[in-house]
Order: structure tokens, then sequence, then C-alpha cells
């Protein structure tokens, strides 16, 4: 039996013990919950998901085509709704409260543009890899994001900006 000469690997220690550790695997559930609460990971999750489904030739030109078109569409609106919450100076990660209700721009369209531009993405990769049994994704994205995040961070926004959310809510639809 060989004797331990005592070095220490830097991520794992003296072998796998450090894993079978309560505060290990604690740490660990955190990591997970933190990430599950971007928005991003499921995005990055649904689309990991569509490319492993997708067709090995790819399809057809009318479907990459409408697919660039959707994802650089979703690109665009993702990259105006950031600039308009950086122009208002406020948060534009979920579950902070924001300091400003952003109602200009693609915001009189859409009370959460963000999310339309990941759905567009979304769906714009499943067409143009044409990987057509992940079409499921995208209205199982959109139910997650809605339950997941839309809703509480329209508590938040209606709890903050009571009548001028009121009065957005009437004249904006939550997608489109």
């Amino acid at each position: 039996m060989a004797k331990s000469v005592g070095i220490r690997h830097p991520l794992i220690g003296h072998g796998i013990e450090p894993f079978r550790h309560k505060s290990f695997k604690f740490k660990m559930m955190k990591t997970v919950e933190k990430l599950l609460d971007w928005p991003p990971v499921w995005l990055a999750g649904a689309l990991a998901l569509a490319y492993a489904l997708r067709h090995a030739g790819g399809g057809p030109l009318w479907a990459r085509g409408l697919g660039l078109a959707l994802v650089v569409a979703g690109l665009v609106l993702m990259a105006q709704s950031a600039r308009q919450f950086r122009a208002m100076k406020t948060t534009i990660v979920p579950h902070r409260t924001p300091s400003a209700l952003v109602t200009n721009g693609v915001y009189r369209f859409s009370r959460n543009p963000i999310y339309l531009a990941d759905a567009a993405i979304l769906l714009g990769a499943i067409l143009y890899w044409y990987a057509l049994a992940a079409l499921i994704l995208v209205p199982a994205f959109m139910a997650i994001i809605e339950w997941r995040f839309i809703r509480p961070e329209e508590e938040r926004l209606r709890a903050s900006f009571d009548t001028a959310f009121a009065a957005w809510e009437k004249r904006v639809r939550r997608w489109i």
C-alpha cells in the first residue's frame, strides 16, 4: 500500500471526502439556486436542449433564413431594452428593486421585451437548427419565465410605482 506523501490537491483536497461533507452539498445547492435565478441560464439550457435535438443535415433554406432573422431581431430588441434601462439608471437584474419604471421606447409595446427577445432567440435557433421536436421548448420557456421572473418582477414594480405601473399595465400587454 502506497504511503501518502502529504500532497494535497488544490480542488479536491485528500480524495473524495470533501464532496461528501454537508457544507459542500449546501454550498453547491446555493450555487445552483443562484444560477436558476438568472433568466439567461434558462435560455442557455433551452438552447442546449434544442441544439441536441437539431436535424443533422440542417433544415431548408427558409427555416435557416427565418431562424437567423429571429435571432438577430431578438438580439437587437435585447440591446435596445438594456440601453433603456441604462439610460434610466435602473437595474436590469431580476429580483432587485428598480429605481425607475421604464415605459418608453420598446416598453411602449411590451412590458417584457427582454424576455420576448429571449423567446425570439430560442425560436430562431430552433428553426435555424431545424430542431422541430424542440418547438415545445418555446411555450415551456415562456411559462417558466412568466412564473419564475415576470410575476415577481411585476409585484415589485407594483409596490414601488403603484399608479404609474397600473396605468402602464392597462396600456401595454405583458408579452406583445
